[in-house]
């Protein structure tokens, strides 16, 4: 199996995004508005980010508009090469999207919370280029979308990952100790963390580090 790719989350910064790439990391993602959860950046600063990070890297525009217009505009602010969508789209009009940014690759997060999300996943990932799964919980009065640090039922990742036939990022508690175990468990095609490597909201190199070498780089 190849190694997954890593996608570091919540960047903050130019600095954040640098450190984060000469580590190994293959997408960054930066956060937008969002109801709850670590990490937002205005989407000014979004646009300065992902303006200046070079080539394969993916620049994840995390936005939490939920119809295929607020997701357009919201790209047509920020211009990264890749948008994820963390809540639920409204009519499913992801062709919408299609059409306004033919060259943007589309992620939808699928919030792993039981069986139900195994044939949630299977459906959108026809839809999409790859599915992240999380352990966000959007049906709360104010939504988690992500950001939680916490682990979801690995067993139930694994079966969307053998059968949804798109590629899957796993998010969620990853960290240094566990990526292996994830690795094994899962088999994803990318992982996806935020607080694993950091310290008081900013990157920590040591942990960052660590969680690659852990992770077989």
């Amino acid at each position: 199996m190849l190694r997954p790719r890593v996608k570091i989350c919540c960047i903050q910064n130019g600095q954040e995004a640098a450190d984060a790439i000469s580590f190994g990391a293959a997408a960054l993602g930066l956060v937008g508005v969002m109801p709850s959860g670590p990490g937002p950046i205005s989407d000014e600063e979004i646009y300065r980010i992902a303006q200046a990070v070079p080539p394969p890297i993916a620049t994840f525009l995390l936005t939490s508009e939920q119809t295929a217009d607020g997701v357009i505009a919201h790209h047509t602010r920020t211009r990264t090469n890749t948008i994820q969508i963390v809540d639920e789209l409204a009519d499913c009009d992801y062709a919408k999207i299609r059409e306004a940014l033919p060259d943007v690759k589309l992620v939808q997060v699928v919030h792993v919370v039981g069986d139900r999300s195994v044939d949630e996943a299977c459906e959108l990932a026809g839809h999409v280029d790859a599915i992240l799964l999380d352990s966000g919980n959007p049906k709360l009065a104010v939504k988690e979308l992500g950001g939680t640090g916490r682990r979801h039922d690995w067993r139930l990742s694994r079966r969307i990952v053998e059968s949804c036939r798109k590629p899957v990022f796993l998010a969620g508690g990853l960290n240094a100790a566990n990526v292996r175990e994830a690795i094994d468990t899962v088999q994803p095609f990318g992982l996806d963390l935020c607080s694993g490597v950091r310290t008081d909201s900013k990157l920590d190199l040591p942990k960052l580090e660590n969680f690659f070498i852990a992770a077989g780089y």
